[in-house]
């Protein structure tokens, strides 16, 4: 089964930044868009940063200038750099991969576990 695991959530103080990661690991056979979503107490789960297998870039409007998602296809992780962090930041931060998986060969979008940000003073 895959897995996506993420990590480097935390509280930062307004301004701060933090450095998300997420690997993804299994029976991967490839994956292609990689993404993080985020979601608020009381919202729904929005996409926050995409990126392809050939490294094109999209950001939601209120990020962009300030986080810049990555991977590195031969560790199988992508990442956010998350700079200037505002307290409408605060969010549990998911990551989310189309990988094709190995026996089946299906593509299926998986989902990590999520991880706290949290920008408070």
């Amino acid at each position: 089964q895959v897995q996506l695991v993420e990590s480097g959530g935390g509280l930062v103080q307004p301004g701060g930044s933090l450095r998300l990661s997420c690997a993804a690991s299994g029976s991967i056979f490839s994956i292609y868009t990689m993404r993080w979503y985020r979601q608020a107490p009381g919202k729904q789960r929005d996409l926050v940063a995409g990126i392809s297998r050939d490294g094109s870039t999209n950001y939601v409007d209120s990020v962009k200038g300030r986080f810049t998602i990555s991977r590195d296809n031969a560790k199988n992780t992508v990442y956010l750099q998350m700079n200037s962090l505002k307290p409408d930041d605060t969010a549990v931060y998911y990551c989310n991969a189309d990988i094709q998986s190995v026996p089946t060969g299906y593509l299926i979008g998986y989902w990590g576990q999520g991880t706290q940000v949290t920008v408070s003073s």
